[in-house]
């Protein structure tokens, strides 16, 4: 799709009953050809399809009509799946079942050269096969070789050559094989559906005077939505009216409920527990959190990951090649040594271990089931790329400010030298209200506290001193606030008793600012940023997961160094501007290519673009954290870090195990050809064999819950 034509302008359709991505494309030609479509795009991962163009539902179902592909509009309710084994696609291979029984019986009965058994047996193998057929000479007749190609070649050469009966044994495994196919992808994307299904479809709303159950379309930005207690919020908003707690587990993975009082943010999907809430909406139903993690997870099943391209890069020359040496297997031995039957059957016995249905399906069920799960656990994963380079990761490196600790500084220590320690204060917040740098918020609220009026205070020729602080003119004086290296720089005039002190803050952790004029230093204002109490475990985690955790920041070496020693973390980066950061991350990727940057999205967005995964935490509460980074920590904690390490490590481990096994096994039963064992009963157990354990392998992924789970 060309990158001048999103998706909003395009109408979106669910769709039911993709097998395989190659069907999903072969869907998404036959749409583009339709008449009134400008552009199609399918996302095989998410089952939905992108259409530009006036088209219908029935137009859409003709164009899937060769996989019997049901489609409908994506806001229409969720349709009740079928059980499996009830699925109108599977009928078909009961009555080939039966068919192939009868054949059997009668070929006891009658003998199997008798022509009764024969007829049987080709009605199996039409009634089970058709739509493979179909299919299959479709892509004959345009030289293209896929498995539909293969399967249809080595079924109506068994026919030919009398195998009736491995024939038609060979069409009800392959759909076998097909149907499992299906199952493991509905499987697979059931974590997104549950999603779907969090936030109620109608909220009571009041307009005016009246009370109404409104259908969640219909909700405007700017309605009073009535919460109550037991009942789950169908739209974003704020708080109006009402003190409850809610249990935002649905959206940032933790159980544990928040409490949320007037004009807290409340979100779509979390679950009211206690009292009743008044809500004003502030987003449309599409523009909910909720609804954006399911966008964005969607968007991310549709990325192919770099395993995925392997795989079809590899299937692109391995169907062909298959098919070359079929065909020299059928031909060279027998004008050698004769014998045209045995080997025309090796040769078709190899077709059907050519096809590559365990392969393809290796990587797309495990990315699918992963990023559903780990959505479903408050971590989005955008897409499979991300998921392998976290499952690869050597080094992450933390933003300290926000991230290991909270982000909210408070004044732990003032140490005066000359003059009263409030006057020196209201000076100090007076100048630092004009300033940007966190610290500085510190100070306002420490000044605030003591009730002091710094903002009758004249200031004037504010000037910031980038990296260093601040200096500005009050009665006619300049006076100065920043760090110690701005008062050596100045005049040096840094006695050795006060650096004594600014080096005892600095090994407790806090971080010294100064407060002086050109001639002295007046006061030395201690702050300190109060560490998350999640901070040192995860970390812990990390390291025993045998991850190397760097922490980077703008603090001096001490202070950085003293809440390094008590988080845990391995190397510390400190004295650092935020260019400096991003320098620091483009190193370490030169040093460990594989290199994970933690920060909150906003602040550190270029050093998070420049890291092989960026991870944001505190997503749902910020926009700016869903769409810059790679990976999103909904709930505003590391909690989740070390799990979604865990499920990358094991949904990589699974990938690789899945195509290792695939290729193994074809392998192996291709050497069969050499002492003439291979038969097609051999070949389509060893393709659906591949194809079942491949599947079961990858929905293991669907058992990891947590971080406390086992996941070897």
């Amino acid at each position: 799709m060309s990158e001048s034509l999103s998706k909003e302008e395009m109408k979106a359709y669910r769709v039911q009953g993709f097998s395989c991505a190659g069907c999903a494309k072969t869907f998404e030609n036959n749409v583009k050809k339709l008449q009134g479509v400008e552009d199609a795009e399918v996302n095989f991962g998410a089952s939905k399809v992108f259409v530009k163009g006036k088209i219908t539902i029935e137009e859409l179902e003709k164009a899937g009509s060769f996989e019997n592909l049901k489609v409908r509009d994506e806001k229409e309710q969720k349709v009740v799946h079928e059980p499996f084994w009830k699925q109108k696609e599977n009928i078909k291979v009961y009555i080939s079942a039966i068919l192939l029984l009868v054949s059997w019986f009668l070929g006891k009965q009658l003998g199997e050269e008798h022509f009764l058994p024969t007829i049987w047996y080709a009605l199996s193998i039409l009634i089970g096969g058709y739509t493979l057929f179909i299919k299959g000479l479709r892509n004959l007749s345009r030289l293209q070789f896929d498995m539909n190609t293969l399967m249809t070649i080595a079924i109506i050469g068994a026919a030919i050559i009398g195998e009736w009966m491995e024939g038609a044994t060979v069409v009800i495994l392959f759909a076998i094989s097909e149907a499992l196919e299906r199952y493991s992808m509905d499987k697979a994307r059931q974590s997104i559906e549950s999603l779907m299904d969090i936030a109620p479809k109608e909220a009571l709303i009041r307009r005016g005077n009246e009370e109404m159950s409104i259908h969640v379309d219909d909700i405007q930005v700017g309605d009073i939505m009535i919460v109550k207690s037991g009942q789950k919020l169908a739209m974003d908003g704020t708080v109006l009216k009402g003190t409850s707690t809610l249990n935002q587990a649905a959206i940032t993975g933790e159980s544990v409920p928040v409490t949320k009082t007037v004009n807290d943010e409340v979100f779509a999907g979390t679950l009211n527990e206690e009292g009743m809430l008044e809500v004003r909406v502030t987003k449309r139903v599409e523009d909910t959190t909720l609804s954006k993690i399911i966008h964005l997870v969607e968007e991310a099943q549709a990325e192919r990951a770099p395993s995925q391209a392997f795989v079809d890069k590899f299937a692109k020359y391995y169907t062909p090649t298959i098919v070359i040496l079929a065909m020299l297997i059928a031909i060279i031995p027998p004008l050698i040594v004769g014998d045209w039957n045995t080997w025309v059957y090796q040769g078709l016995a190899v077709l059907v271990v050519g096809c590559p249905c365990a392969l393809v399906v290796s990587t797309p069920v495990a990315v699918v089931t992963a990023i559903g799960n780990a959505a479903k656990n408050g971590v989005l994963i955008k897409g499979g790329v991300y998921l392998e380079e976290t499952g690869s990761l050597k080094v992450i490196a933390f933003d300290k400010t926000g991230t290991l600790t909270k982000g909210i500084p408070v004044v732990t220590d003032i140490v005066t030298y000359s003059g009263n320690e409030d006057e020196l204060m209201t000076i100090t917040a007076a100048i630092e209200k004009g300033s940007q740098h966190p610290l500085a918020s510190a100070i306002i609220r420490k000044a605030e506290e003591k009730r002091l009026h710094f903002n009758d205070v004249s200031m004037e020729e504010f000037q910031s001193i980038t990296g260093k602080g601040v200096k500005a003119q009050i009665n006619n004086k300049i006076y100065y606030v920043g760090s110690p290296s701005l008062f050596e720089e100045l005049h040096n005039q840094i006695r050795s008793d006060q650096k004594e002190k600014i080096i005892h803050l600095q090994t407790a952790g806090k971080t010294v600012m100064v407060l002086g004029t050109q001639s002295e230093i007046l006061a030395f204002i201690a702050v300190a940023d109060e560490i998350r109490e999640t901070s040192k475990e995860v970390i812990n985690q990390l390291n025993h997961l045998g991850i190397e955790t760097v922490m980077l920041t703008g603090d001096n070496r001490r202070t950085a160094k003293a809440i390094g020693q008590q988080v845990g973390v391995v190397d510390v980066e400190a004295d650092l501007l935020p260019e400096d950061k991003l320098t620091f991350i483009k190193e370490l990727r030169r040093e460990h290519k594989n290199v994970a940057m933690v920060g909150d999205g906003v602040n550190d967005a270029p050093a998070l673009a420049a890291s092989t995964v960026g991870v944001a935490m505190g997503g749902v509460g910020t926009d700016t954290a869903l769409e810059t980074a790679d990976i999103a920590l909904m709930s505003d904690d590391l909690n989740k870090l070390p799990y979604t390490v865990q499920l990358s490590r094991k949904a990589l481990t699974i990938i690789k195990q899945n195509i290792t096994f695939s290729l193994g096994i074809k392998a192996l039963a291709l050497l069969l050809v050499v002492p003439g064992w291979l038969t097609l009963w051999i070949a389509i157990f060893a393709d659906m064999g591949a194809t079942l354990l491949v599947t079961l392998n990858s929905l293991r992924l669907l058992r990891i819950k947590d971080k406390k789970s086992n996941l070897n």
